[in-house]
């Protein structure tokens, strides 16, 4: 049977804020390289009052999958809420205009919609500072059982867990998708998540098919030190993992198997904010277009080098023409 998406994902629906500073800004207004923090209103105001030049975007990590899922060609559908906004509405004309459905009734009231301020130093590990707003109100009633039987595969942002009402949405969407046969994948998100909801997460994998974590996220998972011993978590867990290694790769278990991928050449590394997004695209592309776990992720990593080599946390040149020209597709 067809189904009318390859992705149905579920995530925080938030407007990225992108600024390059500098290692002082950093020190500064104490920001965290390589983290995503959460902040309120009053701490969002003030960051981006320091900001000098900015690029604004439509973010979120599993909105930017989508994204490039549909740079790659693929179907799909995102469920994110924001506010009747001036935010909101750029956040839904972003999505819809790259091919990606997007039908979420949006809050009439309450908090704005959330945007994420990316601090980018020299290093490009970019520091992310999050105002959750009117995203945490996604709930179980956002949730559609067709859309969800609709899809081959079901992906699930590990940042809802910030939110309990959002994180009963997602176990609901899991729960149908165990009845309609739609896979069911999930990020990770942060390591400082995991941290908070180790335990959130442990309970997740008895549903789970698809799991996508970076090194450090994978060993605050399984509180383990070092590399080895989070692939033997991951085979003993028995679904498809795919475990990113920043300039080393990434490796993929599944099947009873180990596959090492190396990381695609990159002329520049401007900006590594949505190179895990874009991983997650590439490989769930490959995945719902019966692609072997290599080639999942040499697809993952082909859009993450595309991403990496700009601002912005999107494709900006056509993913589907980069993987022809790669022979991936």
């Amino acid at each position: 049977m067809t189904r009318k998406y390859d992705v149905i994902g579920l995530g925080n629906a938030i407007v990225d804020v992108l600024a390059p500073v500098d290692d002082e800004f950093v020190l500064t207004h104490q920001v965290v390289k390589n983290a995503m923090m959460l902040i309120d209103e009053f701490r969002a105001e003030q960051l981006y009052k320091a900001f000098g030049e900015t690029v604004e975007a439509a973010g979120g990590s599993v909105a930017n999958s989508m994204a490039g899922l549909a740079s790659f060609g693929g179907r799909g559908k995102f469920v994110g809420k924001v506010k009747a906004d001036r935010l909101g509405e750029a956040f839904a004309k972003s999505l819809t205009e790259n091919g990606t459905d997007y039908t979420t009734a949006p809050a009439t009231e309450g908090a704005s919609t959330a945007c994420c301020l990316i601090a980018v130093p020299p290093d490009a590990q970019r520091a992310m500072n999050t105002y959750l707003g009117a995203s945490r109100e996604l709930g179980p009633d956002d949730v559609i059982a067709e859309d969800i039987a609709a899809a081959e595969t079901l992906y699930i942002e590990g940042y809802l867990t910030d939110s309990e009402i959002s994180w009963q949405a997602a176990l609901k969407a899991a729960a149908i998708a165990k009845e309609t046969g739609t896979k069911i994948a999930v990020t990770l998100s942060d390591a400082f998540c995991v941290g908070r909801y180790r335990q959130v997460f442990l309970d997740f994998l008895d549903v789970a098919d698809i799991v996508f974590a970076n090194e450090e996220e994978a060993k605050s998972l399984f509180q383990v030190e070092d590399f080895d011993a989070v692939l033997q978590c991951f085979i003993a867990w028995g679904g498809i993992a795919a475990i990113t290694r920043s300039a080393k790769g990434c490796v993929v278990t599944g099947n009873g198997q180990v596959h090492v991928v190396d990381a695609a050449p990159v002329s520049q590394v401007l900006d590594t904010t949505g190179a895990g997004d874009q991983f997650a695209a590439g490989f769930l592309f490959g995945l719902t277009h019966k692609k072997s776990l290599t080639e999942c992720g040499k697809l993952g990593a082909l859009a993450a080098a595309e991403v990496i080599s700009h601002f912005g946390a999107r494709p900006e040149v056509s993913l589907k023409a980069l993987a022809e020209d790669a022979g991936l597709v």
